[in-house]
C-alpha cells in the first residue's frame, strides 16, 4: 500500500486478526538447522523425525526384587506345597533360582521373577508359595521405547523430560531448527540510555523487546538508538536485513518526527498501519526485500502489547515454533473493564487469592483456579483486579500486573464478576 501520513486519527484502522495474517504472509520458516548438544536444546523445535537407535530397556530386567527362575518349576507351588528350588548363581537352570533386584539383567535361563515375598529362603533351598506365569515381574526389552521407534516429529518443542528421554536411547545431540534472528532498533531523539538531562527518555522499550524476543525463542540483536532522521532509520534497517524478522520501537505514529513508516514504504511496502487494538493502534506493519519489519509504537505499554500481537507470532512461524496459545489463568473480575466497541482492548490485571497477602499470581504455571469443580460449574478461586494505572506510557502498569484481559472487537467492556481467561504474556514459555 502506498502509505500516507497525512490520514491523521488512524480513520481506518485494521483489525488484530486481519493484520496479523497480513504480517504472517511475509513470513515463512527459515530451513535453516544446527545440531546441538541436548544440554543447549531445551525449548528448541526438532528439525528431523528423531527416532531410537536403541531400545529402552536394553534388555530384559527384573520388574521385582526377588528370584529369577522358569516359571514351569513353579506350577503348582501354593501356601500350603510350595514348589522347593535350589538357589544358584549366574544362569538358571532346571528347578534352580537365581537372587536378583529391581532393574538387574534377568539371567540367562530365567523367564519370570517370584516377588521376595512369596518365597523363604532355608539353606539352598528356595521355597516358592505362589506361581509364576512366564514373563511375570520381567520387563522385557524395549519395554519403554523400542528400537526404531519415532520419538518426536518436527515441530515438536523439545522439554526437559523429551530430553532425558533422549538421553536413556544414546541420542546426545540433536538437530534443531536456528533461532530466528530479530534485530531490534529504538529510534528517537529523546532517548538516552542513561543520565537523562530534561527532555530526555531513558531507552526501555528496545531492551525489553528484545529480552521477550529471546524467551520467544529468537536470537535478538539489541541495537544502538537511532535518532529521527530518514537517512540514519533507512541505513538501520537496511544493515540489518540480513536477520530474519527487523523490529523498530518509536516514532510509527503520524507526527512530524514519526519517519519510519514512510522509510519503509520508501524502501519497502507498508502493508498495515494503524491497528484496531488499545493500547496501542499505531503500529504499522511492513516488508523490506522479504524481511518482514515490525514498527512498534514508543509508548511502552502499547509497544508490548503489540510485540505480543505481532512479534511472538511471526518468530513461531520463521523459527518453525508451534503457534501454541499464551498460557492463561481464569479469575473472576473484582471490577468493570471498559472498552471501545471494534476495538480489541488488553486490560492489566492483579491477580490475588481472597484473603491473601497480595502475592499475586504465585509460579505462574498457567493453571487454572483452584475453585473449579469437576464439572467447571464453580467460580475459580483467583480474582483479577484492573490495575489503576491504564495509559499506555505506564511502564509500571505491566510491570506490576500479572496478565491481562483480553476484551473481544464484539464486546463493549466486561462486568465485575465475569469469569475471563487473563493471559500470563511473561511468563517463560
Amino acid at each position: 500500500m502506498s502509505h500516507d501520513r497525512t490520514r491523521a486519527g488512524f480513520k481506518d484502522r485494521t483489525r488484530v486478526a486481519d493484520a496479523r495474517e497480513r504480517l504472517l504472509a511475509t513470513a515463512a520458516p527459515h530451513g535453516r538447522t544446527e545440531t546441538v548438544p541436548l544440554t543447549a536444546a531445551d525449548g528448541r523445535a526438532v528439525a528431523d523425525a528423531t527416532t531410537a537407535p536403541t531400545p529402552v530397556p536394553g534388555y530384559d530386567r527384573a520388574a521385582m526384587d526377588g528370584w529369577a527362575v522358569r516359571a514351569a518349576d513353579t506350577f503348582g507351588g501354593s501356601d500350603r506345597s510350595p514348589s522347593v528350588l535350589f538357589a544358584e548363581e549366574g544362569e538358571v537352570g532346571p528347578e534352580g533360582a537365581v537372587r536378583v533386584h529391581t532393574g538387574s539383567e534377568l539371567p540367562p535361563g530365567a523367564d519370570a521373577v517370584v516377588k521376595i515375598e512369596q518365597v523363604t529362603e532355608i539353606g539352598d533351598e528356595v521355597e516358592v508359595f505362589d506361581a509364576v506365569a512366564e514373563g511375570e515381574n520381567v520387563g522385557p526389552t524395549g519395554e519403554d521405547v523400542a528400537e526404531g521407534q519415532t520419538l518426536y516429529e518436527p515441530p515438536h518443542r523439545l522439554r526437559p523430560s523429551d530430553l532425558g528421554l533422549l538421553k536413556s536411547v544414546g541420542i546426545d545431540e540433536v538437530a534443531v531448527a536456528a533461532r530466528p534472528r530479530v534485530s531490534v532498533i529504538p529510534t528517537g531523539e529523546e532517548l538516552v540510555q542513561a543520565d537523562p538531562d530534561p527532555g530526555e527518555v531513558i531507552e526501555t522499550n528496545g531492551l525489553t523487546v528484545s529480552r521477550l524476543a529471546e524467551r520467544w525463542g529468537a536470537d535478538a540483536t539489541y541495537r544502538d538508538i537511532v535518532t529521527d532522521d530518514e537517512d540514519a532509520l533507512r541505513e538501520a534497517v537496511e544493515r540489518d536485513l540480513d536477520h530474519d524478522v527487523v523490529v523498530t520501537t518509536g516514532g510509527s505514529s503520524v507526527g512530524e518526527r514519526d519517519l519510519i513508516p514512510e522509510v519503509i514504504d520508501e524502501i519497502g511496502e507498508v502493508l498495515v498501519h494503524g491497528v484496531a487494538l488499545k493500547p496501542g493502534h499505531p503500529v504499522a506493519l511492513g516488508v523490506v526485500e522479504e524481511t518482514p519489519v515490525i514498527m512498534l509504537p514508543g509508548y511502552p505499554v502499547a509497544c508490548i502489547v503489540n510485540a505480543v500481537q505481532f512479534l511472538r507470532p511471526v518468530i513461531r512461524e520463521i523459527g518453525s515454533l508451534p503457534h501454541d496459545p499464551h498460557p492463561t489463568r481464569r479469575a473472576t473480575l473484582t471490577r468493570k473493564v471498559s472498552s471501545e466497541p471494534g476495538v480489541r482492548t488488553f486490560a492489566r490485571v492483579k491477580l490475588d487469592q481472597p484473603g491473601d497477602d497480595g502475592g499475586g499470581a504465585g509460579d505462574g504455571d498457567g493453571g487454572h483456579g483452584g475453585g473449579d469443580d469437576a464439572d467447571g460449574v464453580n467460580e475459580p478461586a483467583v480474582e483479577a483486579t484492573p490495575t489503576r494505572a491504564s495509559g499506555s506510557g505506564m511502564l509500571s502498569s505491566v510491570a506490576l500486573a500479572d496478565g491481562w484481559v483480553v476484551v473481544p472487537e464484539s464486546r463493549e467492556g466486561l462486568d465485575a464478576g465475569e469469569v475471563v481467561d487473563v493471559q500470563l504474556w511473561e511468563v517463560n514459555e
